[in-house]
């Protein structure tokens, strides 16, 4: 018998549909406060079955980065896309099939352990729905979030340059702050407001909150010997801002979906460089710098 369970992400409906007796929501906790029991307006249909088989009917077209773990892509003649999910240990963990706009994908999970299966189920719906809602101007973003006074800063790097270490320092430091989101937050922009939303999606901190807020600044964060900050110019923002969306380059919908939606971004949200040390001088120099008033 079947399991139907509907969330709502950024504002965007999604359903997952659990084939198997032995697959069901509980694969994905980190996705419930995010359930919804209206299932009308679904834009994105994941179907888990792991009697489904690829049929390998391409060769690999690139690599999705996912925190460390590279994860095989191949586009098929009909523009629909399959995917290898492999965590650090080079397991698979899952693999999944869409249709050529991401609106319906199904996802296999070939692991044993829930670990793995949690993880391959956890990174073909994350995959999916970037690349689905990419069109709406909605980005996935490599980040960690911090919210102040109702306003959203998010701290952009490459894994281990401390961004959550930043984002510590403001809790701990600059005061009022909670943490929104501290690896995947969705940026939305709708009629000239860029809003930052948590996910189901967070790394290694486990902070799966269903809450918004307006973007107040991206933050660049770079270890340094001394803490200095300036604001970036339009063209060096954009160079900053595009590797930490989550894309694929050899995707043209995909690509210039998340193009458009950086520059429109960059239209109403300042981008800054932090160059700092991992210290509370860092954060109150950070937050005096881009605050929001």
């Amino acid at each position: 018998m079947s399991l139907r369970k509907c969330y709502q992400i950024a504002g965007h409906r999604l359903a997952i549909v659990f084939l198997d007796d032995h697959n069901d929501d509980s694969l994905l906790p980190s996705f419930a406060p995010f359930l919804i029991d209206d299932t009308s307006d679904v834009t994105l249909t994941v179907t888990v079955d792991d009697t489904f088989q690829m049929q390998r009917s391409t060769d690999e077209v690139g690599q999705f980065d996912c925190g460390g773990c590279n994860h095989g892509v191949y586009q098929c003649a009909d523009g629909s896309y399959q995917f290898e999910v492999s965590d650090l240990g080079g397991v698979l963990c899952s693999t999944m099939q869409s249709n050529p706009d991401f609106s319906a994908c199904t996802v296999a999970l070939h692991a044993e352990t829930f670990r793995q299966r949690n993880y391959g189920l956890n990174n073909a719906m994350m995959m999916a729905f970037a690349f689905c809602f990419a069109t709406s101007q909605t980005l996935l973003v490599h980040a960690s979030v911090i919210r102040k006074d109702g306003v959203g800063y998010l701290m952009i790097a490459p894994s281990g340059t401390g961004k959550s270490t930043h984002t510590f320092m403001w809790f701990k430091h600059v005061g009022g702050c909670d943490l929104m989101n501290d690896d995947n937050p969705v940026v939305r922009i709708q009629d000239g407001e860029v809003t930052v939303y948590g996910s189901p999606w967070s790394g290694k901190t486990p902070c799966y909150r269903n809450v918004q807020a307006p973007v107040g600044a991206f933050v660049r964060i770079q270890q340094r010997p001394e803490n200095q900050i300036k604001r970036l110019d339009p063209l060096a923002a954009y160079t900053e801002l595009l590797p930490a969306m989550s894309s694929m380059k050899w995707d043209h919908r995909v690509y210039s979906a998340v193009n458009n939606a950086i520059i429109e971004l960059l239209k109403h949200v300042g981008v800054y460089e932090l160059g700092c040390l991992p210290n509370g001088d860092a954060a109150l120099l950070c937050y005096n710098t881009v605050k929001v008033s």
